[in-house]
């Protein structure tokens, strides 16, 4: 047993089962947490939204997510107990990261990131309410501080404290437990080799500096350049898949739609599972010709073009930015319109991604950037760019439909 468990009197006895790793152990205190009907929730949220209609095995859902992140957390704290732990770190404190660790998907919107970029509030910062107020004595039955646990999470909460800033390292960076679980789960559930990663080799050799933050021994370098090369190909073949795209963005072109019109209100999109959402949204669902029903019986809007996006392009930063896109797909509908059947189109671009690769490699004085040969960050940057691609989506019947939108968007410019 673990010295950090047996300092902390944190033993797991209830035996739960999951695919990927195998028997997970909650302790007993942390149950009225698990059983929660806001934990219980997430069982109904599917961890990759729409990538079901590209991938079918991708049925998992958030409340399997969150159990493996707490596994993984548990995983890395005993690995790092009696090697780099600090002595400044209280039992209610370990007990609130991982919670923390269990709870940070609880005010996670459905439909996976079809929302995001919404003027909606962050869901670090819903999961920060929900273990505040309506979570908040099963987490304190677990020995661990709602707020306490709620500030790991959500960042926007100010802290001075040393060890909420460890638990946020640790929750949330280069190797952390999220990247670590989500990986291996969603390359599992999809069928794909890509995102497989080595978690006991990683965890082994994972090291706080002296400044109390994450980073790798000279062996552990090699877990860095899997993770970063692995979440590149996972965003290209899954989560950025261009079906996937499609999905998302339509979803989020009827969400914008309803909120500029004022028939739903922001509030409304608050603490929803799928089901929930799509009860929302009723009258879109039963309407055929509607964004809504066609994700919902997945009838997808065809790839038209696609085109990397170019920060020296004027129409990519309109069709970047949500107010100017709707504009930019209105002038682009009416080139692609051919007698009296109007084309509709949708124009995606990505969010910016982050590679992030912060770690210092211990013992050597050099940042991983500055050791990897492999991924200096000249190359971290072309990651970036090349999963950010423009697409128009549209179900123009014109032949030349292609061609149009190339020149309409500025492929010349590319």
């Amino acid at each position: 047993m673990s010295v950090l468990w047996e300092k902390f009197r944190i033993h797991g006895k209830e035996p739960v089962r999951d695919p990927l790793w195998k028997n997970i152990l909650l302790p007993m205190e942390f149950l009225d947490i698990w059983n929660h009907p806001a934990f219980v929730k997430l069982g109904r949220i599917l961890q990759l939204g729409p990538a079901h209609l590209v991938y079918p095995g991708a049925s998992h859902t958030r409340r399997a997510h969150s159990l493996g992140v707490f596994e993984i957390a548990r995983r890395i704290l005993s690995s790092l107990a009696g090697r780099f732990l600090p002595e400044f770190l209280s039992e209610t404190g370990v007990r609130s990261f991982l919670v923390a660790s269990l709870c940070h998907d609880l005010g996670h919107f459905p439909y996976a990131h079809s929302l995001k970029e919404l003027p909606l509030l962050d869901h670090e910062a819903l999961t920060a309410g929900v273990m505040q107020f309506e979570m908040a004595a099963a987490i304190r039955n677990a020995g661990a501080d709602p707020a306490f646990a709620a500030a790991i999470v959500d960042k926007s909460i100010p802290s001075v404290s040393a060890e909420l800033l460890l638990y946020r390292a640790l929750l949330s960076g280069v190797l952390d437990p999220d990247k670590l679980d989500y990986l291996n789960r969603d390359a599992w559930a999809c069928g794909v080799p890509y995102g497989t990663q080595d978690v006991d080799f990683i965890v082994q050799h994972l090291c706080l500096d002296g400044r109390n933050s994450p980073g790798v021994d000279e062996r552990g370098v090699m877990s860095v350049e899997a993770v970063l090369f692995s979440k590149y190909q996972m965003y290209k073949a899954v989560y950025w898949h261009r079906n996937v795209r499609a999905a998302t963005a339509m979803i989020k072109k009827a969400v914008v739609a309803a909120l500029e019109t004022g028939s739903l209100m922001p509030d409304a999109l608050y603490g929803l599972d799928d089901a929930g959402f799509y009860a929302l949204m009723e009258p879109q669902v039963r309407d055929s010709q509607s964004l809504i029903h066609r994700v919902f019986t997945g009838q997808l809007y065809p790839l038209c073009h696609e085109m990397a996006y170019n920060p020296a392009n004027e129409q990519h930063v309109r069709a970047a930015n949500l107010n100017g896109r709707p504009g930019l797909e209105a002038e682009l509908s009416a080139i692609l319109s051919k007698g009296r059947q109007q084309a509709r189109v949708i124009i995606d671009i990505p969010e910016p991604i982050s590679f992030e690769s912060a770690l210092s490699v211990i013992g050597t004085g050099c940042s991983f950037t500055e050791y990897s040969v492999a991924f200096g960050s000249s190359l971290v940057s072309a990651f970036e760019r090349s999963l950010r691609v423009l697409r128009v989506f549209t179900d123009s019947p014109r032949e030349d439909a292609p061609s149009l939108a190339a020149r309409f968007l500025g492929n010349d410019l590319l």
